[in-house]
């Protein structure tokens, strides 16, 4: 099967890794980012989402900007005018990808050449996994009873690759190991080294 290629995706780079299947909630008042999610809802296209190895989120700062190579799309579920000028955004991460190249354009927008990677094959977690599975879904039921909904529906607990996944996103890992982990093509093991951080707190490799 072919690789998808993205000649010119844009990126939006935060301080932050986003799942396949993830929650990606902004609030955004950059010219360069509300010129984004205006053409991304017009034309129905994804943006890419990267993770910062250095540099700042806000265009204000003079830091210079390094991006991870992997990231994820996302495609916007609802943008909302909360006044003029800021938008309050909601996305869904799909797909993930690795950048060939990336460069910021002059009026400050990161664009890069994405090739997508495969999706996870759709796994059970194993007989092993039991308590990091039920340990997800009482954090869930937890959450939800404190009136807050991190993770979109439906929620797939029969799904080593979706409860890894939505673990990364809470657990208090290094950003760089949860870019390594959300790239990595492994459902399973990926959910092994989550139940492994859980029980001795170390951060993964």
């Amino acid at each position: 099967m072919t690789a998808i290629v993205h000649p010119e995706l844009a990126l939006f780079p935060l301080r932050t890794v986003l799942f396949p299947a993830g929650l990606l909630e902004l609030k955004i008042f950059e010219a360069r980012y509300l010129d984004l999610m205006s053409r991304c809802l017009r034309e129905q296209r994804p943006f890419g989402v990267v993770a910062l190895k250095s540099g700042a989120e806000s265009q204000m700062s003079d830091e210079p900007v390094h991006l991870h190579e992997a990231g994820t799309l996302a495609e916007l579920i609802e943008v909302d005018s909360a006044r003029a000028g800021i938008l309050l955004v909601r996305a869904r991460g799909t797909r993930r990808f690795v950048l060939e190249s990336a460069e910021q354009r002059a009026e400050g927008l990161w664009v890069g050449r994405a090739v997508e990677i495969a999706d996870d094959e759709v796994v059970a977690p194993g007989p092993t996994h039991a308590g990091v599975v039920q340990g997800l879904a009482d954090a869930i039921a937890t959450l939800a009873a404190q009136g807050s909904q991190p993770f979109l529906e439906p929620h797939r607990l029969d799904s080593a690759g979706w409860v890894a996944d939505r673990w990364c996103e809470i657990l208090p890992m290094p950003l760089e190991a949860k870019v390594r982990l959300m790239a990595f093509s492994g459902p399973l093991e990926r959910l092994d080294v989550v139940d492994a951080f859980m029980n001795s707190g170390s951060p993964p490799h």
